[in-house]
Protein backbone atom coordinates (compact mmCIF):
# COMPACT_ATOMS: atom_id res chain seq x y z
CA UNK A 1 0.00 0.00 0.00
CA UNK A 2 1.14 3.27 -1.06
CA UNK A 3 2.07 6.03 1.89
CA UNK A 4 -0.87 8.53 2.64
CA UNK A 5 -0.91 11.25 0.00
CA UNK A 6 -1.66 13.92 2.08
CA UNK A 7 1.70 12.36 3.66
CA UNK A 8 3.63 12.20 0.44
CA UNK A 9 2.83 15.94 -0.49
CA UNK A 10 3.87 17.71 2.86
CA UNK A 11 0.25 18.82 3.79
CA UNK A 12 -2.05 18.56 6.28
CA UNK A 13 -5.75 16.88 5.37
CA UNK A 14 -7.66 20.37 5.31
CA UNK A 15 -5.12 21.80 3.20
CA UNK A 16 -6.97 23.89 0.32
CA UNK A 17 -6.61 23.74 -3.50
CA UNK A 18 -3.81 26.06 -3.68
CA UNK A 19 -2.04 24.57 -1.00
CA UNK A 20 -1.71 20.99 -2.28
CA UNK A 21 -0.89 22.54 -5.81
CA UNK A 22 1.84 24.65 -4.65
CA UNK A 23 3.03 21.30 -2.79
CA UNK A 24 3.17 19.03 -5.90
CA UNK A 25 4.54 22.00 -8.43
CA UNK A 26 7.44 22.12 -5.50
CA UNK A 27 8.12 18.51 -5.12
CA UNK A 28 7.65 17.50 -8.78
CA UNK A 29 10.22 20.22 -9.87
CA UNK A 30 12.39 18.58 -7.42
CA UNK A 31 12.33 14.98 -8.51
CA UNK A 32 11.36 15.51 -12.15
CA UNK A 33 12.91 13.50 -14.42
CA UNK A 34 14.67 16.14 -16.76
CA UNK A 35 16.03 17.15 -13.61
CA UNK A 36 17.47 13.91 -11.99
CA UNK A 37 18.44 12.57 -15.52
CA UNK A 38 19.42 8.30 -14.55
CA UNK A 39 18.44 8.81 -11.21
CA UNK A 40 15.67 5.70 -10.62
CA UNK A 41 15.04 7.05 -6.81
CA UNK A 42 13.96 10.09 -8.10
CA UNK A 43 11.61 8.78 -10.93
CA UNK A 44 9.86 6.57 -8.47
CA UNK A 45 9.64 9.80 -5.97
CA UNK A 46 8.10 12.13 -8.74
CA UNK A 47 6.03 9.40 -9.79
CA UNK A 48 4.92 8.80 -5.74
CA UNK A 49 4.04 12.88 -6.01
CA UNK A 50 1.95 12.49 -9.31
CA UNK A 51 -0.08 9.44 -7.89
CA UNK A 52 -1.09 11.24 -4.79
CA UNK A 53 -1.50 14.91 -6.91
CA UNK A 54 -3.44 12.75 -9.04
CA UNK A 55 -6.31 12.18 -6.40
CA UNK A 56 -6.09 15.14 -4.11
CA UNK A 57 -6.05 17.65 -7.14
CA UNK A 58 -9.28 16.18 -7.79
CA UNK A 59 -12.48 17.20 -6.27
CA UNK A 60 -14.42 14.04 -6.79
CA UNK A 61 -11.36 11.61 -6.40
CA UNK A 62 -9.97 13.46 -2.94
CA UNK A 63 -13.41 13.39 -1.54
CA UNK A 64 -14.09 9.52 -1.75
CA UNK A 65 -9.85 8.98 -0.93
CA UNK A 66 -11.29 10.91 2.26
CA UNK A 67 -14.18 8.59 3.08
CA UNK A 68 -12.48 5.24 2.16
CA UNK A 69 -9.48 5.22 1.76
CA UNK A 70 -6.92 3.36 -0.77
CA UNK A 71 -9.49 1.01 -1.35
CA UNK A 72 -12.22 3.48 -2.76
CA UNK A 73 -16.07 3.00 -2.43
CA UNK A 74 -17.57 0.03 -1.92
CA UNK A 75 -19.13 -1.50 -5.42
CA UNK A 76 -16.54 0.20 -7.55
CA UNK A 77 -14.13 -2.38 -9.09
CA UNK A 78 -12.22 -0.08 -10.42
CA UNK A 79 -11.66 2.50 -7.22
CA UNK A 80 -12.45 5.82 -7.61
CA UNK A 81 -13.90 7.18 -11.14
CA UNK A 82 -10.84 8.22 -13.26
CA UNK A 83 -8.51 5.17 -10.88
CA UNK A 84 -6.39 3.33 -13.30
CA UNK A 85 -6.60 -0.07 -10.76
CA UNK A 86 -8.90 -2.20 -8.11
CA UNK A 87 -7.95 0.74 -5.84
CA UNK A 88 -6.22 4.33 -5.64
CA UNK A 89 -2.91 4.32 -6.91
CA UNK A 90 -2.83 1.70 -9.31
CA UNK A 91 -2.12 2.17 -12.68
CA UNK A 92 -0.53 5.80 -12.38
CA UNK A 93 2.15 5.86 -14.95
CA UNK A 94 4.39 8.46 -16.54
CA UNK A 95 3.22 8.87 -19.88
CA UNK A 96 5.55 7.99 -23.48
CA UNK A 97 7.49 11.01 -23.74
CA UNK A 98 7.21 12.13 -19.78
CA UNK A 99 6.04 15.02 -18.25
CA UNK A 100 6.28 18.37 -19.29
CA UNK A 101 8.48 20.68 -16.82
CA UNK A 102 7.17 23.45 -18.42
CA UNK A 103 3.83 22.19 -16.97
CA UNK A 104 4.99 22.40 -13.77
CA UNK A 105 6.70 25.73 -13.38
CA UNK A 106 4.25 27.36 -15.28
CA UNK A 107 0.98 26.35 -14.68
CA UNK A 108 -0.15 22.96 -15.80
CA UNK A 109 -1.45 20.29 -13.50
CA UNK A 110 -1.36 16.89 -13.67
CA UNK A 111 -5.81 16.47 -14.27
CA UNK A 112 -5.06 13.39 -16.50
CA UNK A 113 -1.61 14.01 -17.32
CA UNK A 114 -1.13 16.34 -19.81
CA UNK A 115 -5.16 16.72 -20.84
CA UNK A 116 -5.86 20.24 -21.72
CA UNK A 117 -8.75 22.09 -20.76
CA UNK A 118 -11.04 22.82 -23.49
CA UNK A 119 -13.04 25.71 -24.54
CA UNK A 120 -15.83 26.13 -26.34
CA UNK A 121 -19.70 25.71 -25.92
CA UNK A 122 -20.27 23.54 -23.04
CA UNK A 123 -15.63 23.19 -22.29
CA UNK A 124 -13.66 25.08 -19.85
CA UNK A 125 -11.25 27.88 -20.43
CA UNK A 126 -7.53 27.18 -19.80
CA UNK A 127 -6.37 28.82 -16.44
CA UNK A 128 -4.28 32.14 -16.72
CA UNK A 129 -0.42 30.81 -16.40
CA UNK A 130 1.27 31.85 -13.09
CA UNK A 131 3.38 34.89 -13.84
CA UNK A 132 7.16 34.21 -14.25
CA UNK A 133 8.97 36.25 -11.28
CA UNK A 134 12.99 37.33 -12.01
CA UNK A 135 14.75 39.59 -10.49
CA UNK A 136 16.88 41.43 -12.90
CA UNK A 137 20.04 43.66 -11.86
CA UNK A 138 20.53 47.25 -13.37
CA UNK A 139 23.07 49.70 -13.38
CA UNK A 140 22.71 52.50 -10.79
CA UNK A 141 22.12 55.02 -13.34
CA UNK A 142 19.89 53.37 -15.32
CA UNK A 143 18.18 53.03 -12.24
CA UNK A 144 18.00 57.12 -12.04
CA UNK A 145 18.38 58.43 -15.66
CA UNK A 146 16.16 55.22 -16.62
CA UNK A 147 16.65 53.37 -20.10
CA UNK A 148 16.90 50.33 -21.92
CA UNK A 149 18.22 46.63 -21.19
CA UNK A 150 17.88 43.42 -23.61
CA UNK A 151 17.03 40.23 -22.16
CA UNK A 152 16.76 36.89 -23.41
CA UNK A 153 13.97 34.60 -22.82
CA UNK A 154 13.86 30.61 -24.23
CA UNK A 155 16.67 32.36 -26.67
CA UNK A 156 14.65 35.04 -27.50
CA UNK A 157 15.62 38.74 -27.03
CA UNK A 158 13.28 41.68 -25.77
CA UNK A 159 13.88 44.84 -24.52
CA UNK A 160 12.49 46.20 -21.54
CA UNK A 161 12.48 49.74 -20.73
CA UNK A 162 13.18 51.01 -17.41
CA UNK A 163 11.68 54.51 -16.09
CA UNK A 164 13.75 56.56 -14.72
CA UNK A 165 13.34 56.70 -10.88
CA UNK A 166 12.81 53.02 -10.71
CA UNK A 167 13.61 51.61 -7.06
CA UNK A 168 14.94 48.72 -5.71
CA UNK A 169 12.63 45.80 -5.44
CA UNK A 170 10.03 47.34 -8.01
CA UNK A 171 8.22 44.57 -10.19
CA UNK A 172 8.15 45.68 -13.65
CA UNK A 173 5.62 43.64 -15.51
CA UNK A 174 5.89 42.50 -19.17
CA UNK A 175 2.71 40.96 -20.12
CA UNK A 176 2.75 37.65 -22.27
CA UNK A 177 6.15 38.20 -22.42
CA UNK A 178 7.09 34.82 -20.30
CA UNK A 179 7.77 31.13 -21.36
CA UNK A 180 4.54 30.06 -22.99
CA UNK A 181 2.86 33.27 -23.07
CA UNK A 182 3.24 33.55 -19.23
CA UNK A 183 3.14 37.27 -17.82
CA UNK A 184 6.94 38.28 -16.74
CA UNK A 185 7.16 39.91 -13.36
CA UNK A 186 10.79 41.02 -13.18
CA UNK A 187 11.94 42.48 -10.04
CA UNK A 188 14.59 45.15 -9.42
CA UNK A 189 17.80 44.66 -8.28
CA UNK A 190 20.08 48.10 -8.25
CA UNK A 191 24.21 47.47 -8.21
CA UNK A 192 25.55 49.99 -6.35
CA UNK A 193 27.66 53.25 -7.11
CA UNK A 194 31.20 53.49 -6.29
CA UNK A 195 30.47 56.96 -5.68
CA UNK A 196 27.07 58.16 -4.77
CA UNK A 197 24.32 56.91 -2.87
CA UNK A 198 20.50 57.20 -2.90
CA UNK A 199 18.17 58.55 -0.21
CA UNK A 200 14.73 58.22 -1.96
CA UNK A 201 14.64 60.64 -4.17
CA UNK A 202 17.70 62.24 -3.44
CA UNK A 203 21.54 61.76 -4.32
CA UNK A 204 24.65 62.05 -1.86
CA UNK A 205 28.10 61.96 -2.96
CA UNK A 206 30.56 63.03 -0.24
CA UNK A 207 33.21 65.40 -1.13
CA UNK A 208 36.92 65.84 0.31
CA UNK A 209 37.98 68.97 1.19
CA UNK A 210 41.57 70.35 2.73
CA UNK A 211 41.68 71.95 6.19
CA UNK A 212 42.58 75.38 4.74
CA UNK A 213 39.56 74.95 2.44
CA UNK A 214 37.40 74.03 5.13
CA UNK A 215 38.69 77.07 7.03
CA UNK A 216 39.10 80.08 4.53
CA UNK A 217 35.91 78.67 2.62
CA UNK A 218 36.29 77.41 -1.22
CA UNK A 219 34.82 76.57 -4.37
CA UNK A 220 34.77 72.85 -5.75
CA UNK A 221 34.11 71.06 -8.89
CA UNK A 222 31.21 68.61 -8.23
CA UNK A 223 30.40 65.50 -10.21
CA UNK A 224 26.40 64.78 -10.84
CA UNK A 225 25.19 61.76 -12.20
CA UNK A 226 24.32 62.61 -15.86
CA UNK A 227 28.22 63.48 -16.23
CA UNK A 228 28.60 67.42 -15.69
CA UNK A 229 30.42 68.98 -13.26
CA UNK A 230 28.98 71.85 -11.17
CA UNK A 231 31.03 74.66 -8.90
CA UNK A 232 29.91 74.23 -5.20
CA UNK A 233 31.04 76.59 -2.75
CA UNK A 234 32.08 75.63 0.37
CA UNK A 235 31.34 78.70 3.18
CA UNK A 236 34.53 79.53 5.58
CA UNK A 237 34.52 77.24 8.96
CA UNK A 238 32.50 74.22 7.46
CA UNK A 239 32.41 71.20 9.31
CA UNK A 240 33.02 67.73 8.26
CA UNK A 241 29.86 66.01 7.99
CA UNK A 242 27.99 69.16 6.64
CA UNK A 243 25.76 68.84 3.20
CA UNK A 244 25.21 71.48 0.14
CA UNK A 245 22.04 71.20 -1.74
CA UNK A 246 22.15 71.20 -5.41
CA UNK A 247 18.76 71.60 -6.08
CA UNK A 248 16.98 69.35 -9.23
CA UNK A 249 20.19 67.00 -9.43
CA UNK A 250 18.51 64.17 -7.97
CA UNK A 251 15.93 61.81 -8.99
CA UNK A 252 12.80 63.28 -10.75
CA UNK A 253 13.48 66.19 -9.74
CA UNK A 254 14.92 65.46 -6.44
CA UNK A 255 18.20 67.06 -4.68
CA UNK A 256 22.01 66.43 -4.82
CA UNK A 257 23.74 66.92 -1.65
CA UNK A 258 27.34 67.18 -1.06
CA UNK A 259 28.50 65.84 2.20
CA UNK A 260 31.61 67.55 3.39
CA UNK A 261 34.83 65.46 4.45
CA UNK A 262 37.74 66.48 6.04
CA UNK A 263 40.97 65.43 4.82
CA UNK A 264 44.11 65.74 6.62
CA UNK A 265 47.53 65.67 4.48
CA UNK A 266 49.50 62.70 5.06
CA UNK A 267 52.47 64.53 6.13
CA UNK A 268 53.71 68.34 7.26
CA UNK A 269 56.96 69.62 7.70
CA UNK A 270 57.78 71.05 10.56
CA UNK A 271 57.61 74.89 9.73
CA UNK A 272 53.40 73.46 9.26
CA UNK A 273 53.35 71.72 12.88
CA UNK A 274 54.43 75.29 13.88
CA UNK A 275 51.90 77.29 12.57
CA UNK A 276 49.23 74.33 13.33
CA UNK A 277 50.41 74.99 17.33
CA UNK A 278 49.84 78.51 17.02
CA UNK A 279 46.31 78.11 15.59
CA UNK A 280 45.29 76.26 18.07
CA UNK A 281 46.08 78.55 20.90
CA UNK A 282 44.67 81.46 18.84
CA UNK A 283 41.40 79.49 17.95
CA UNK A 284 40.78 77.98 21.35
CA UNK A 285 37.92 75.27 20.45
CA UNK A 286 36.97 72.47 22.08
CA UNK A 287 34.29 70.23 19.71
CA UNK A 288 33.50 67.73 22.63
CA UNK A 289 31.75 69.60 25.09
CA UNK A 290 28.03 68.96 26.13
CA UNK A 291 26.43 65.44 26.10
CA UNK A 292 27.30 62.59 25.86
CA UNK A 293 30.78 64.30 26.29
CA UNK A 294 30.43 65.86 29.67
Amino acid sequence: MPRDYYEVLGVKRDANEEAIKRAYRKLAREHHPDRNPGDKQAEARFKEVQEAYDVLGDKEKRAQYDQFGFDGPPGWPNGVPGGGGGSFGQGIEIPPGGIDLGEILFGGGMGGFGQRSRTGRGGRRPPPREPIRHELAIPFETAVLGGTMSLSVNGRAIDVTIPVGVEEGKPLRLQGQGPDGADLHLIIRINPHPFFKREGNNLVISAPVTIAEEVLGAKIDVPTLDGTMLTVKVPPGTSSGARLRLRGKGVKGGDQYVEIKIVAPPSVDERSRELMEEFAQRNSFLPRSGPPWE
